[in-house]
């Protein structure tokens, strides 16, 4: 499970907690205390928990670092941190900071709840559909920024993305990393979601197996449709193997929500995702990528997906409509 669920001895209450930490993908600390902020709480999220009792803060500063940097970065790695904690209805109360040889930074959070609070990651059924809340691709977007002072490595993907192209990838994928899964965990309790996980470092497929192991029933995930943030997917394929984000192994920062839903419900659950994240400024929504059948308790990818083009927030694309990618979960998902 993405948290530890532990029974109390006061009146069928239960401790549900987690930590994550890891290393910094942004330049901007600000932003980098968000992302590892929603990072931290996309494990409550994944269980349906929407509110979080208390937050640590975990914060490891590079002794390569001078005191200038240093008395710089830090205040704004933490504010980060403590701004998205207050955006997701919760504080930070504490945490520890230590000098080590490189930058980390993470949490803990911890909510005490009511077992109807929380829906464990165990009910998909046959004939539900499988939902992602955030689009792939930010680890390609991430080097992808980096490569453009690295001539080397810029001249293996010049010829299918342009310079704008990458620093808009990037920028989305800097605020998709640093929103929070919220709005998709209220939704998966109106919704009657079934099953669910965060995806993150093992990717989508490392996820999906991972999600599809944990089932009470015989079932299997197949996976139909991957939505990659716009030309992420043409750069995977210019690098070869280096990323693997098709074949549904490129890690992930502060991913979607991986939602079981039963069949009826999928499209009502995309279309409201996009409803509000659209009233936040945010151009995407949720999609459609497979289904759960029968099976041995693992998930795949089909051997030709659909690759649907996510445009960052901000770009012409970006207005269009995106109904195409929730298509009607009856339709061509069997």
């Amino acid at each position: 499970m993405d948290s530890c669920v532990i029974p109390l001895r006061h009146g069928g209450l239960s401790l549900v907690q987690t930590t994550d930490f890891f290393y910094p993908l942004v330049e901007d600390p600000y932003m980098m205390g968000r992302i590892a902020c929603a990072n931290v709480l996309s494990d409550l999220y994944a269980m349906g928990i929407t509110e979080c009792d208390n937050m640590l803060m975990l914060l490891s500063l590079s002794q390569k670092m001078n005191d200038k940097d240093r008395e710089k970065v830090t205040p704004l790695m933490m504010k980060g941190f403590r701004d998205a904690a207050e955006e997701g209805g919760t504080s930070v109360t504490g945490g520890q900071t230590v000098i080590n040889p490189w930058i980390i930074v993470g949490g803990v959070a911890s909510v005490v709840c009511q077992p109807n609070e929380f829906i464990m990651p165990d009910g998909a059924v046959p004939g539900d559909v499988l939902v992602l809340t955030k689009p792939l691709g930010t680890r390609v977007a991430v080097n992808a920024h980096q490569w453009l002072d690295q001539p080397e490595k810029w001249n293996r993907i010049k010829l299918v993305v342009t310079k704008e192209e990458v620093k808009e990838a990037y920028y989305e994928a800097m605020f998709s990393m640093a929103t929070l899964n919220r709005t998709a965990a209220s939704l998966m309790h109106k919704y009657q979601a079934h099953a669910a996980t965060d995806v993150t470092g093992f990717g989508l497929l490392g996820h999906a197996n991972n999600l599809a192991a944990q089932q009470k029933n015989e079932v299997a995930f197949v996976i139909h449709n991957l939505p990659i943030i716009a030309k992420m997917s043409a750069i995977s394929k210019a690098c070869g193997n280096l990323f693997n984000l098709l074949q549904g192994r490129s890690a992930e920062t502060s991913g979607g929500l991986l939602v079981c839903l039963p069949r009826e419900q999928a499209a009502k659950f995309c279309s409201e995702m996009k409803s509000l994240n659209a009233a936040q400024g945010a151009s995407n929504g949720a999609w459609i990528i497979g289904i759960v059948e029968k099976g041995d308790r693992q998930a795949r990818i089909i051997d030709k997906p659909r690759i649907i083009e996510v445009p960052p927030r901000g770009s012409q694309g970006a207005n269009q409509d995106n109904s195409v990618a929730n298509p009607d979960p009856s339709s061509n998902l069997s």
